[in-house]
């Protein structure tokens, strides 16, 4: 989404003069802007994105698949092994049971097998899947269906349909040939016209004759991004997109990890053909397919402009499982480094050709490697070996990647991190005011920083204005200390929403709140999500030096007084030009706040300038599934742009002012 194509703002809103300062009351706040003194550099991969499976993000999320539980292999809850076929249902006179004895391949290593006791063109036999909460329908668009199966019998024709939840079918399209043998079927379905955009939706397999038959990795996908073949969800693409990322941390969090060895990441497992990936369970309780694999989030990378920040398994899970001798680390050092290889190796290697052969021959860039995942819950002191010994084994190979430990340096003594991974969850407003801070006490002799994981939670399940404001001063806080904060990504990225109560082995939501939100049919960004666009999108080349004068304070239910105005100063510099000054502020003011603007170091200013805001006069309100853009950015054009202007902001805001200098 482009900020600059929304509405314009009504005067109502917001209002610039350029009055005389005395025309201002001398309690008015104001900011010192030295536009000829660079504070530092920011770097051009400042914002990015963090990922995990969590809240149904891939499953059901972003990665394309309609149909819950596709292998059969998933399980219900809590459990660790599959013992029934869950989110499946029979249809008609069918009765259905996991076969461990009519297995695909090895890695899908059961099958369904549907015993249909009577069927006939009018009273058909098979099953139904829902979907994750539904499966989303819309008019004019294709879906292809794919099953393998196999039968006993003359079983005939199969009937595979996108149907009402109520029965009604949307649309079908009939299947034959299924014989003896395990064989691959492909149908494609189209709705028509007429058809109402709905997710109360389900699909359907059946037959019309009595017989018996193995199903395995029934699957059906509507659109893709880009039209990929295992692709993912366009609109979340799409609003992920609008971010202008430069990086994605994959796979990311606890997923790396897994509860257990067996069930972290095993990125072996999840390239090639999906039908041969075995799929794990998910420390957050449910079953992942791992058709969103490897090659998925490179191309996810490629197809949003971001590079690779990979985050490798370091011998630690989250059981409390570890390893620290370098002999029992060794078979995962060189997973991490076969790992690298495949996404930066060249064909002439044998990783980086086992990536041409999964269809991408060009090695994707890549500058930094994660080793391991919050090891400060590793109370062993652990981490300080493992840690020196993959990154003894990276840089050996690869010395040009950054490598970056995901605990202070002071932790690691045996070797000096390049750059530390921060993470920051403020439990409300008030906490994320408290640490605003942090960064500028930090001594400048310590490592780079990535901030790889930061939110304010506030608002429930989703981040309200007030979170969104307090995220902004936040952000403002780290491209001031650009010098030692090298990037940054908020966290989690997406929440499956359909159903965010009840027992938490049925819910969608684990975590509140998140930054892009959806069901199976909607999607939309938080107020959280349109400050990142907002800073993103004007993200500076320097950071210039300011001061303020005059700001007034708020306080906390629980008493705490914080600055009621945050602010950032940097420049845009384009070859040729003089520049653009952009203004970043976050304003918690509860009224309308009249700011002095006072420029230094400039000849001579452009009397237009370009100002993108977001307000809201209830600072607990947020966007929703049926209302996503209460809450989101406009931009005007501002005229009287001088050295001296007077900005007046409105009451909980958050915005973005770009002066063009000449």
């Amino acid at each position: 989404m482009n900020l600059l194509s929304l509405c314009t703002l009504s005067s109502a809103f917001l209002a610039l003069t350029t009055s005389a300062p005395s025309a201002i009351a001398a309690s008015s706040p104001e900011i010192h802007i030295a536009a000829d003194r660079v504070k530092t550099r920011i770097n051009p991969h400042m914002y990015g994105l963090m990922t995990e499976e969590i809240n149904f993000a891939y499953e059901g999320g972003l990665y394309g698949e309609l149909i819950r539980n596709r292998s059969f292999k998933g399980e219900a809850g809590y459990a660790y092994h599959a013992e029934e076929p869950v989110y499946w249902n029979a249809v008609g006179a069918a009765e259905m049971a996991l076969d461990r004895n009519n297995k695909l391949n090895d890695a899908l290593d059961l099958s369904l097998a549907l015993t249909l006791t009577s069927a006939s063109p009018e009273q058909p036999a098979g099953i139904r899947n829902g979907g994750y909460w539904g499966i989303a329908l819309r008019p004019d668009t294709t879906y292809t269906v794919s099953f393998y199966a196999k039968a006993e019998g003359e079983i005939g024709p199969l009937l595979a349909s996108l149907a009402k939840a109520g029965g009604a079918s949307v649309v079908s399209g009939r299947v034959d040939g299924v014989g003896r043998d395990w064989k691959k079927f492909e149908i494609t379905l189209r709705t028509g016209s007429d058809v109402v955009p709905s997710k109360d939706n389900v699909f359907t397999l059946t037959a019309s004759r009595p017989g018996k038959l193995w199903l395995q990795q029934v699957s059906v996908f509507g659109p893709t991004y880009k039209n990929r073949p295992n692709g993912l969800r366009p609109d979340l693409m799409e609003l992920m997109g609008a971010l202008r990322p430069k990086f994605l941390r994959f796979p990311g969090g606890n997923y790396v990890e897994g509860d257990t060895f067996g069930q972290r990441f095993e990125w072996k497992k999840t390239i090639g053909d999906p039908a041969q990936r075995p799929g794990h369970r998910s420390p957050w309780n449910y079953w992942s397919t791992d058709g969103m694999g490897m090659m998925e989030f490179l191309l996810w990378c490629k197809d949003l402009g971001m590079e690779p920040l990979l985050d490798v398994f370091a011998g630690y899970a989250l059981n409390g499982e570890r390893l620290s001798s370098e002999e029992d680390l060794a078979p995962f050092v060189q997973e991490a480094l076969d790992q690298i290889e495949y996404i930066i190796g060249g064909t002439n290697t044998k990783w980086g050709a086992q990536r041409a052969r999964d269809g991408h021959p060009e090695p994707f860039p890549m500058h930094y490697v994660e080793i391991g995942n919050e090891d400060f819950f590793d109370k062993s002191g652990s981490y300080d070996k493992r840690f020196s010994i993959f990154h003894k084994a990276i840089k050996a190979r690869y010395p040009q990647l950054t490598l970056i430990s995901t605990i202070a340096a002071s932790a690691t003594p045996s070797q000096r991190p390049e750059m530390i991974d921060d993470h920051n969850y403020a439990w409300g407003e008030a906490q994320m005011y408290e640490h605003l801070n942090d960064y500028d006490k930090r001594p400048r002799t310590d490592p780079k920083v990535f901030v790889g994981e930061w939110a304010t939670q506030q608002g429930w399940p989703m981040p309200n204005m007030k979170a969104a404001i307090a995220d902004a001063a936040y952000l403002a806080s780290l491209e001031r200390n650009a010098d030692l904060v090298q990037m940054a990504a908020y966290a989690p990225l997406l929440a499956n929403l359909s159903q965010v109560s009840g027992h938490s082995r049925d819910r969608s939501l684990q975590w509140a709140t998140n930054m892009i939100g959806y069901d199976a049919l909607k999607s939309y960004g938080t107020p959280s999500y349109y400050v990142q666009t907002m800073f993103s999108s004007h993200l500076g080349d320097v950071v210039l030096e300011s001061s303020g004068r005059d700001i007034p304070n708020w306080t906390s239910d629980d008493g705490k007084t914080f600055p009621a105005l945050h602010w950032v100063v940097t420049r845009k510099d384009e070859a040729g030009k003089p520049g653009r000054i952009q203004i970043k502020f976050a304003s918690r003011a509860a009224t309308d706040q009249p700011v002095r603007v006072k420029l230094a170091g400039v000849n001579k200013l452009a009397p237009t300038a370009q100002l993108t805001v977001m307000s809201s006069a209830n600072p607990d309100a947020g966007n929703s599934l049926d209302e996503p853009t209460r809450v989101a950015p406009k931009t005007q054009s501002l005229k009287g742009i001088a050295r001296e202007f007077t900005l007046t902001l409105p009451a909980y805001s958050v915005g973005v002012l770009e002066i063009e200098t000449r």
